[in-house]
């Protein structure tokens, strides 16, 4: 599912910025970009989405910029006055040797950052990062609402699908049965009425679809009964479109009529659409 959420909070060490992104995936996979300082804060942060988000593919990004005017790296003295006597005790041996300044400034320990206190600044990370989830979850329930909309409407057409080859199915079996009748009466010996009636019967039962209707109707209401719950319900409603695509299968391959089998194919078309949508949700 798509969404977006940010959030920014003034600390001492400067502004602290959260960004959260989204795009649609099966399963939870959560990308991760921390300022330096917050590196260490990077296992904590993958699980505090994770309790929030369950489905999709996340890009989570902290960022730490400086007060305006501040100095935001600071020059150790002592090291470098360490490091410029010994370059001029190496030129003193070494007439050819030339050092640049620039490149005593990036030797381990000349150039820092203003002391602070690593946990409170984390601790205000994690907090804003709460914040946007807050902000991040709310998106998604509204885009979540709008795609539940959507497939409300799906499954109550293969509800209205189902209703209307159910009232077919009375004139398809006298329908069949006639036809059955007709051609019978045609043979050139007549054949036993008894064991006529009884291969009609195992014929026409045969041709039964009441059991796959009613599942299809058993299956239409857990669909809106997991469309209302305030809960992550894609992994739940996926399989359940497995189940109307088997009865929409079955109900195609039992149709002797022309009626059933555009049903059966109007049937497959909606459930593949409610497929698509519940790829997006969580």
């Amino acid at each position: 599912m798509t969404a977006f959420a940010s959030a920014e909070r003034v600390t001492e060490w400067g502004t602290l910025g959260c960004e959260l992104r989204s795009v649609n995936h099966r399963f939870l996979e959560v990308g991760v970009r921390l300022h330096d300082e917050l590196r260490s804060l990077e296992p904590m942060l993958r699980e505090r989405v994770a309790t929030r988000i369950s489905r999709g593919k996340v890009d989570l990004t902290l960022r730490l910029r400086a007060p305006e005017g501040a100095n935001e790296l600071q020059i150790n003295p002592t090291r470098l006055r360490e490091l410029g006597d010994l370059a001029i005790d190496m030129a003193a041996r070494f007439p050819g040797l030339h050092t640049d300044f620039t490149q005593l400034l990036q030797f381990p320990g000349v150039l820092q950052a203003p002391a602070g206190d690593p946990a409170a600044l984390q601790a205000q990370a994690i907090a804003l990062l709460d914040e946007t989830l807050d902000e991040f979850v709310a998106a998604r329930e509204r885009e979540g609402g709008k795609l539940a909309a959507v497939i409300g409407e799906r499954v109550d057409g293969i509800a209205r699908i189902a209703a209307d080859v159910r009232t077919l199915m009375p004139q398809i079996r006298i329908g069949q049965r006639t036809k059955l009748e007709t051609r019978l009466a045609d043979l050139a010996q007549p054949a036993d009425p008894g064991r006529l009636e009884q291969e009609l019967v195992i014929w026409l039962q045969k041709l039964d679809v009441d059991e796959e209707l009613d599942r299809l109707d058993a299956h239409v209401s857990e669909a809106r009964r997991v469309l209302k719950l305030r809960e992550a319900v894609g992994r739940r409603l996926d399989f359940l479109l497995q189940e109307f695509n088997r009865e929409a299968n079955t109900l195609g391959s039992k149709s002797v009529d022309a009626r059933s089998s555009a049903a059966a194919v109007e049937l497959k078309v909606l459930i593949d659409q409610v497929r698509e949508q519940i790829q997006n949700i969580e």
